[in-house]
């Protein structure tokens, strides 16, 4: 179970990323992105970036290479918000909740109409 402290500071983390993707990333790879959430390490020194992105597969790698390639600028937007000893580094990784959540809403529609 995650501390208080560590929910806070994943909420911290996902607020200046999101701000900082939408508002101050200019590279045309990155599509309509979404960070849905931030995991760290309990030492703070790595976090785990959910992000969801609104395309096909194709438009998915292109955004995360482009989110990937960004890591300096956007792990230095959470060193310059947050104050915390470490700023962590930055994982991105595609949530894919949406996606499943669709199979598993078409699975049960299927199964309705058998």
């Amino acid at each position: 179970m995650r501390s208080d402290r560590l929910r806070r500071v994943d909420e911290a983390v996902r607020e200046v990323l999101s701000e900082a993707v939408t508002k101050d990333l200019k590279d045309p790879r990155v599509g309509f992105v979404t960070v849905t959430s931030v995991q760290t390490s309990s030492d703070l020194r790595h976090a785990r970036v959910f992000v969801s992105v609104l395309g096909d597969e194709r438009v998915r790698e292109r955004s995360l290479d482009g989110l990937r390639s960004a890591h300096g600028f956007l792990q230095k937007r959470v060193a310059d918000e947050l104050r915390v000893k470490h700023t962590p580094t930055l994982d991105f990784v595609y949530d894919d909740t949406l996606d499943r959540g669709l199979r598993i809403e078409a699975l049960l529609e299927e199964e309705g109409s058998s």
